[in-house]
């Protein structure tokens, strides 16, 4: 039986470049590289994800910015090692404390990067 296509959820264009992170969690601290960036979250790769509804701190080193931004979040979405959509391993972790400023600031960032880096 054909399966039906997965609906996009996304609420923002995403940034298809890579950028690395660090993120940490109650007893972890660990380093990956995000290869999707939003104005509302991101996609790491990793082959050990954090199960869903996980709390993390993640700091996002983004070009032609001096310090990363340090970002609450949440897991989200977890895509195993091997899964049967042949996506990569990782998680998808939504960011959970943008106050106004911070919002726009990333929002900023993501559209330049966007603008230079995806043209398409």
């Amino acid at each position: 039986m054909p399966r039906e296509p997965a609906t996009n959820k996304r609420l923002s264009p995403r940034l298809h470049h890579e950028l690395p992170v660090s993120y940490r969690t109650v007893g972890s601290f660990l380093s990956d590289w995000a290869t999707d960036i939003s104005r509302g979250g991101l996609f790491i790769n990793t082959r050990k994800p954090l199960p869903v509804g996980t709390a993390v701190r993640v700091l996002v080193q983004l070009p032609q910015r001096e310090r990363p931004i340090d970002l609450g979040g949440r897991v989200t979405r977890v895509a195993e090692v091997g899964n049967a959509v042949n996506t990569a391993p990782g998680m998808a972790v939504e960011f959970t404390d943008l106050d106004g400023a911070r919002r726009r600031e990333l929002e900023e960032l993501v559209d330049r990067l966007r603008t230079v880096l995806d043209p398409d």
